[in-house]
């Protein structure tokens, strides 16, 4: 008959049991010390790399975009305040400031035409125009940090995406699923019509007028009632190039 451990044998196994929890503690707790000081040691460096290329950071947007994916990487905001080392190293306070007043005129210069929600790309083009030749150019990874630092102040500003495309919208309230729905129907003609959205969508007739009526009252639709055929299109300058039309 196979005799059981014991006392002595179930102490030495509570004592091996201990012993390897200890050692796993200090494994865990040195590991994560070690990574600290990497961590620590990669941030001074990212420090040294942004004294050293300042102005390849502030001249190149694609550089600038990379730049930014490093920081992200070990938990840094470069952004985050106009007094941190990186504000006064870079300049980036006074930078994306510059960059968000020019994209809140570009919104509202042009809110009259696309009610308020504008092509990403017409936004990039209508700020490196405004800034001219002499002014360092402006990346789409640029006017989004800066519209991100927008959103805290209220007012609307956010990105949208609509049929993969992304917009820029600076007036309060959501474009909900209705109202995305048409907008994508819309995308590739710039407008649609209630027949064509019951058939793309699948909806009611009253459905879909509620949609686009709900669109015009907020100018983000037009009406147009001159078509040759008497149909009653909706028009979407936001999906046209209105920025263009308004720069």
């Amino acid at each position: 008959m196979r005799r059981g451990p014991g006392i002595a044998g179930l102490q030495h196994a509570a004592r091996t049991k201990e012993q390897f929890k200890l050692t796993g503690e200090e494994v865990k707790k040195n590991t994560l010390q070690a990574m600290h000081e990497q961590l620590a040691a990669f941030r001074a460096n990212l420090e040294e790399f942004a004294r050293k290329h300042r102005a390849d950071i502030r001249r190149d947007p694609v550089f600038r975009a990379q730049f930014h994916t490093m920081c992200a990487n070990i938990g840094v905001d470069p952004l985050a305040s106009n007094k941190s080392l990186w504000a006064s190293t870079l300049g980036f306070g006074d930078y994306y400031y510059e960059l968000g007043v020019q994209v809140v005129e570009a919104c509202l210069a042009t809110r009259s035409v696309n009610g308020g929600i504008m092509d990403l790309a017409s936004l990039l083009k209508y700020v490196n125009r405004r800034r001219g030749s002499q002014g360092e150019p402006v990346s789409e990874d640029d006017v989004v940090r800066a519209i991100s630092k927008l959103k805290v102040l209220g007012g609307g500003f956010d990105l949208v995406t609509i049929g993969g495309h992304q917009y820029v919208r600076s007036v309060p309230g959501e474009l909900n699923l209705d109202k995305n729905k048409a907008l994508e129907v819309a995308q590739g003609r710039g407008y649609t019509s209630v027949a064509e959205m019951c058939t793309a969508a699948g909806w009611p007739k009253s459905r879909a007028e509620d949609v686009l009526q709900a669109l015009t009252r907020e100018g983000i639709a037009w009406v147009d009632d001159g078509a040759p055929d008497g149909l009653r299109l909706y028009w979407f300058p936001c999906l046209g190039g209105g920025l263009d039309q308004a720069a």
